[in-house]
């Protein structure tokens, strides 16, 4: 059975960076938001395992998608996934609720340790590089 996960950020070649490093690892159903606005009515709409979202975006950003997100359901793991690094941010995003951090640019074995930790999905079979944000 596949685990839903919600991929939130307004750069598609992101999204898609991320959505093959999940089809890799394991059996997930990945659904994408551009924005928090669409991620919210999804989450709100839907079942998820796990949640990925970005910090900067349009709109609803991902710190007020989390605090949402956390008003509806406080167990879904959410994992931001964002330039914001500094620990005043990280701390930020801890108090909203997040359950773990990655700093962009990453790796496949970052965005794989963080996932595994609350999917417990399979190892990465075949990673594709770009896992730092380059385009393609």
């Amino acid at each position: 059975m596949s685990q839903r996960v919600l991929v939130v950020d307004d750069a598609a070649t992101m999204r898609k960076i991320i959505l093959r490093l999940l089809s890799a690892m394991g059996p997930f159903e990945v659904i994408e938001a551009a924005d928090g606005d669409d991620a919210l009515s999804l989450f709100q709409a839907s079942r998820f395992d796990l949640v990925l979202t970005n910090w900067n975006m349009p709109g609803r950003d991902g710190l007020s998608l989390v605090r949402e997100i956390r008003r509806v359901n406080r167990s879904v793991p959410v994992i931001m996934v964002t330039t914001e690094s500094e620990k005043s941010r990280v701390l930020q995003a801890i108090k909203a609720g997040v359950s773990d951090y990655i700093v962009k640019p990453f790796t496949a074995d970052t965005l794989q340790q963080k996932v595994r930790r609350f999917c417990g999905a399979v190892p990465l079979a075949n990673a594709t590089p770009g896992a730092n944000g380059d385009a393609d």
